[in-house]
């Protein structure tokens, strides 16, 4: 498992993770099924989390798509949440601890950090990528920056 935050390795260090989800993806473009094999790769590679999944664009709202780690919740709306309010800004929300987050919603209790990734292609919003981790600040910028690259690439070989 890797935990980006402690190696103290810069974006330019992930290589292998890199080339493991290009090879991972490379036989499949169904959404569905890459969208569950990105999110098992997450969780099983990246330590500290204890949910990876994605929640998808749906008119103005957010709608449970494949993930790994306990239930979740079903619908979020656009501004609301951590999740909510990547969709309706598009832009990636780093939260160092969840419990400081006006509007969080608290779909597991020992959630205490989080990193959600808007998911845009060719200009329209996807969904989100949704990781939670039981350790507080457990993203860094590194993180995210590492995280982002694996978007990207999902993005590129996935028909959405």
């Amino acid at each position: 498992m890797i935990d980006l935050q402690q190696s103290g390795r810069g974006l330019d260090g992930y290589p292998l993770l890199f080339a493991q989800l290009q090879a991972l993806l490379a036989d499949e473009r169904d959404f569905i099924a890459n969208a569950a094999q990105f999110s098992a790769f997450l969780f099983q590679e990246l330590a500290d989390l204890n949910w990876a999944g994605f929640y998808l664009a749906r008119g103005e709202e957010l709608v449970l798509g494949p993930f790994q780690g306990r239930v979740a919740c079903v619908r979020i709306p656009f501004g609301r949440g951590v999740c909510g309010v990547a969709a309706a800004t598009r832009q990636s929300q780093r939260v160092e601890d969840v419990h400081a987050f006006a509007g969080h919603i608290a779909c597991d209790s020992a959630t205490a950090s989080e990193l959600v990734l808007p998911l845009v292609k060719d200009g329209r919003l996807i969904g989100v990528l949704d990781l939670d981790s039981p350790r507080p600040a457990r993203f860094s910028l590194q993180d995210q920056a590492a995280i982002e690259r694996l978007a990207e690439i999902f993005l590129q070989l996935t028909d959405c």
